[in-house]
């Protein structure tokens, strides 16, 4: 599983690279908080939607484009990690933020 660190993921978007983060927190979470910076798309879809992925609900993540990488990430990386290895599965292109959106606040803060 590739990972990419909070402060790798800033110099992405400091260097102005087309970033797409995949936060699968809960929508109370995600609105509380969330990656917002310039050249950011940052969706939010729940972990409980991709951990019960199947061939009968595939469309709840057609929206997600296969040929780009997707940062996801969590509260704290360990829902992330499982998100990413189903999506692995289906042929997305993932990358795990390393401590998730605890480990991103705290490097934002300092």
């Amino acid at each position: 599983m590739k990972t990419i660190s909070p402060m790798e993921l800033n110099e992405k978007i400091k260097k102005n690279e087309d970033v797409l983060i995949l936060d699968v927190r809960s929508a109370e979470k995600y609105e509380s908080y969330n990656i917002n910076e310039q050249n950011v798309t940052s969706l939010n879809i729940e972990k409980t939607t991709i951990f019960s992925l199947n061939d009968n609900n595939m469309d709840q993540i057609s929206s997600l484009p296969k040929n780009k990488e997707l940062i996801i990430t969590c509260t704290t990386g360990n829902s992330a990690r499982k998100c990413a290895e189903i999506l692995s599965e289906k042929n997305y292109n993932v990358m795990l933020l390393e401590g998730g959106i605890t480990a991103w606040k705290e490097f934002k803060s300092n």
